[in-house]
């Protein structure tokens, strides 16, 4: 099982509230409920505040943080949405009745709760000022402990604050796209990693800049969209390229536009059913004509085809039946 708890608070009692928080938590919330496919995924419990009469006290926002961490599930992930608080004994995330940052729930007792988990992956997401402090030592500055099994990714440093933009956190925009597929690898997974590798690369230096700390042995898939290539095409890699470094070499026979039938037939089906394939090799980066600019005048100057790197650790995937 994989659960997820999805927190956006938009009200606050005492000091300003916010306007962008509850609708980032939807957008989360529809984005981790289901694979792209409709398929089922995390099963999500949604807990939003937007007035006074729904809103999420410190006591209400513990118990939730303390329910979802005494699972047992394969993941169980935290995202929140709010103000953050920290100062020299550590970082919190602020409930509606917060009057002071230091009445929030600390960011220490979080990580503690989730590091006590007997969860197998626990992975806390925060879009709030501050957050980086999570998994920090207040007594070592610079310092990080991160139980094993844990993965935090936040939305700034400790020092910084998060910046909405148009109704929505800047990181979580980019981390909706992330998961939307933008940070799918080729056979379509979205990990930790890779969502806050899309969001490092879309912020540039001026910007707040994302916090991403784990102790994992092997990342997890957040979310599964459609691959940008057939994953047939790409278990078939050890066929078409059975060594490293090797070079397949075509003709005019793989060019489909050439004439299959007549008088005097070029193509032949056989190679242009995998011409089709080294074509699809070639939008995703995986493989390159050796010395023509197109994979069409590789065909017909009779050049060679080889794999990039990427497309050698594919090959390597599928040789070992990894993929």
């Amino acid at each position: 099982m994989r659960k997820a708890l999805v927190i956006g608070v938009d009200y606050y009692a005492t000091g300003n509230s916010l306007s962008g928080c509850v609708n980032d938590a939807h957008r989360v919330s529809a984005m981790l409920e289901s694979h792209s496919d409709g398929s089922p995924n995390f099963d999500v419990r949604l807990v939003t505040a937007s007035s006074d009469r729904d809103q999420i006290t410190f006591r209400k926002l513990k118990d939730l943080v303390v329910e979802l961490f005494k699972s047992e599930d394969d993941i169980a992930l935290l995202y929140f949405a709010g103000h953050g608080h920290v100062e020299a004994t550590g970082g919190y995330i602020c409930g509606s009745d917060s009057r002071k940052g230091d009445e929030g729930l600390a960011l220490g007792e979080i990580m503690s709760l989730a590091g006590h988990s007997r969860a197998k992956n626990r992975i806390v997401i925060l879009d709030s000022c501050h957050s980086g402090a999570a998994g920090a030592d207040p007594l070592k500055p610079g310092v990080s402990e991160v139980t094993t099994g844990v993965t935090i990714l936040t939305a700034s440093r400790a020092e910084e604050t998060a910046t909405e933009v148009g109704g929505g956190g800047i990181f979580t925009d980019l981390l909706v796209d992330a998961l939307g597929g933008a940070a799918a690898n080729l056979v379509g997974e979205v990990t930790p990693g890779s969502v806050y590798a899309h969001i490092d690369q879309s912020l540039g230096s001026w910007a707040q800049r994302p916090v991403f700390k784990t102790n994992v042995s092997g990342f997890v898939s957040l979310r599964k969209v459609r691959p940008p290539i057939d994953i047939e095409i790409l278990r078939a890699l050890p066929k078409l390229f059975p060594d490293h470094g090797h070079q397949l070499q075509l003709d005019p026979s793989f060019e489909p536009e050439l004439p299959s039938q007549g008088v005097n037939p070029i193509a032949n089906p056989e190679n242009t059913k995998i011409f089709s394939q080294l074509q699809k090799l070639n939008r995703v980066n995986l493989l390159i004509p050796n010395s023509q600019p197109h994979m069409y005048h590789a065909a017909i100057n009779s050049d060679t085809v080889r794999l990039t790197a990427l497309g050698e650790h594919y090959r390597r995937l599928a040789l070992k039946r990894r993929i």
